[in-house]
């Protein structure tokens, strides 16, 4: 039998450890409406391509539709036209809307957090008018693990953004299904795979904290390479990764 190429081993491991944190956190149930959070980046590409993948067959039996939310006032952009095509050809319907922000009305919240909070309302209220009862975002394990240290370095907290939340006051739960994926594989991936990448990037993408967590982490992983499991042992241990 031949050996699996480098490519095969690398859809294997994303599958697998797809799949086993859709049933670790038991993230999908029958009949379920999901909308995708499409920010037209690798994540959220790859996260509609595995959800697509397996829609309507055993066991589970559930349905996914995508939204890409536009900013005006952020020159952020994706190619509408190759999301659509990207949704179409996995048989999901695409769904385009834009908003804006005035980061004067609230200096306290950096426009990081600003365009953040406009995108969501965006996904919670198409949701709700249109029935679906889970959001699927795009965090990967190294955003769940950074959110971590932000929280615990810069709050005093330990917490994170979990892989299932159901929210209080409406009737919708967010689901990470690429929870356990590193993005290390994923950006792998999206280079075998060819996905296009964003016309043009935010100009506060390295202006934040986050930036200097994710290399703070970098090298904290060259000390001790098993901090990555040590961390993500001591939130399900807490219980951080499910909010019911």
């Amino acid at each position: 039998m031949p050996e699996a190429t480098s490519e095969e081993r690398l859809k294997k491991r994303l599958t697998t450890r797809f799949w086993k944190a859709v049933a670790t956190y038991h993230l999908i149930d029958e009949g379920d409406k999901i909308l995708v959070g499409l920010s037209g980046g690798k994540d959220s590409l790859f996260l509609l391509e595995m959800l697509a993948s397996r829609m309507h067959i055993a066991p589970k039996n559930y349905s996914v539709a995508a939204l890409h939310v536009r900013m005006e006032n952020i020159s952020y952009k994706s190619d509408t036209s190759y999301l659509q095509d990207f949704c179409q050809l996995r048989g999901v319907t695409l769904h385009l809307r834009t908003t804006s922000f005035d980061a004067s009305t609230d200096t306290r919240r950096s426009p990081c957090f600003l365009c953040s909070w406009y995108r969501r309302k965006e996904l919670f209220n198409l949701a709700q008018e249109m029935g679906f009862n889970k959001i699927a975002l795009g965090h990967h394990q190294d955003d769940i693990i950074h959110t971590t240290l932000m929280n615990t370095f810069f709050v005093g907290n330990f917490s994170t953004m979990p892989a299932r939340l159901r929210m209080r006051k409406m009737p919708l739960t967010i689901i990470r299904p690429l929870c356990m994926e590193t993005e290390e594989d994923i950006q792998e991936y999206a280079l075998l795979k060819g996905y296009q990448k964003q016309e043009k990037l935010c100009p506060y993408e390295h202006d934040s904290h986050r930036d200097a967590i994710r290399q703070l982490f970098t090298q904290i992983e060259t000390i001790s390479p098993e901090a990555r499991q040590s961390i993500w042992k001591a939130l399900n241990n807490a219980g951080k990764m499910i909010e019911d």
